[in-house]
């Protein structure tokens, strides 16, 4: 996110060692690290602690995601980043956060929606179990959006603090923040909100998903009565109208908009309901993405080239109210920047050259 808005980003990573397999993500992840430079340090040897040292000595922002209490063991945490330059915005990125009983418990993305309550206000599946989320809800928006604007707030507050800030970005406690409504509902009435409870859990039939003639779906989310009203118009339940929030009237709604919604393809639905002011949209496949009519003219996909992969396709740059470009060029997967970085940074020739020959930098 931050590379796509113009910040120069360089991911460290470790030098292969014989007895470890490198971890190479897939040449598409992660927009194929487009933007980004690339250094490769033994942060477990002196000349590598040094040489990650000196970058961040000319660093705005360090943002490590190791378990709690590892940076400041290898000696790159705040303290020693901040020592050579105060006005450093470092940002921890963890599971569970710096503190606390689950602070070093590892993680991924589903237990994050666990503890967060995310999957237990997700309507279940047929055997009972909380279903499984089709995207890394957690990673990517209760971590990786909490930690970018967190570090954007620390960088504006900078410009007149002139000094840096420390950062606990919690992937967990990001989930919190999504699930505020309910959480906050809870804290102030004392109940204990689960699926079905509301308007947006599946209480009512004006929030749901219903399919359609050619087996595909449609979302409906007519939460507004002028919206239900002329969802009903349109379906022929006129009678419904009075009722949207009538919980005894809500099986006898589902049905009718089943029935209804059975009758024609999605496309036909889509193309009726569009311009009726109803809230209905159809539920896209993951293929069909690229084709959509809305997503084509915010122009959602960019042309990018890599040197081993050559030419494809791959999500543009989601830029709020910013030009960007219409192609980009990829580094290769191995490929560094180590040398031309340690030299930028006031690192001499000599030393580059024995930090690589003891391989501690590659």
């Amino acid at each position: 996110m931050l590379a796509d808005y113009g910040a120069r980003v360089v991911k460290v990573g470790p030098v292969p060692s014989a007895d470890a397999e490198p971890i190479v993500p897939s040449y598409f992840a992660y927009s194929g690290q487009r933007g980004m430079s690339r250094v490769l340090m033994d942060l477990k040897d002196d000349d590598g602690r040094e040489a990650f040292l000196r970058l961040a000595a000319a660093a705005d922002v360090v943002v490590e995601s190791f378990r709690p209490g590892v940076v400041d063991r290898l000696g790159i945490g705040y303290a020693a980043v901040r020592e050579r330059n105060p006005r450093i915005v470092y940002c921890s990125t963890s599971g569970y956060g710096q503190s606390g009983p689950r602070a070093n418990a590892a993680g991924h993305d589903i237990n994050y929606l666990a503890v967060g309550g995310f999957l237990s206000m997700s309507t279940p599946g047929g055997d009972g179990a909380p279903p499984l989320p089709g995207a890394t809800i957690a990673d990517a928006a209760a971590g990786g959006l909490h930690a970018a604007l967190a570090i954007t707030t620390a960088l504006a507050g900078r410009t007149t603090s002139g000094v840096g800030a420390y950062l606990d970005v919690s992937v967990a406690d990001g989930v919190l923040w999504l699930m505020s409504l309910p959480i906050d509902e809870q804290l102030a009435m004392g109940n204990n909100p689960l699926p079905g409870h509301d308007i947006l859990s599946g209480r009512f039939a004006c929030y749901g998903t219903y399919k359609t003639g050619d087996d595909r779906w449609v979302a409906v989310g007519a939460i507004e009565p002028k919206f239900f009203a002329n969802l009903c118009r349109a379906l022929g339940c006129e009678e419904l109208i009075p009722l949207q929030l009538d919980d005894e009237a809500q099986p006898a709604i589902r049905q009718a908009f089943t029935t209804a919604f059975a009758t024609r393809r999605c496309d036909e639905w889509i193309q009726l309901l569009g311009d009726a002011d109803t809230c209905v949209s159809p539920v896209l496949t993951v293929a069909e993405i690229e084709g959509d009519p809305q997503f084509t003219a915010r122009a959602i996909v960019t042309s990018v080239e890599q040197p081993v992969r050559g030419n494809f396709k791959q999500l543009a740059p989601l830029l709020a109210g910013m030009g960007r470009a219409d192609s980009f060029t990829l580094p290769e997967l191995q490929h560094t920047d180590t040398e031309h970085l340690l030299k930028e940074a006031g690192v001499d020739g000599e030393t580059v050259t024995r930090w690589r020959a003891r391989q501690v930098v590659a």
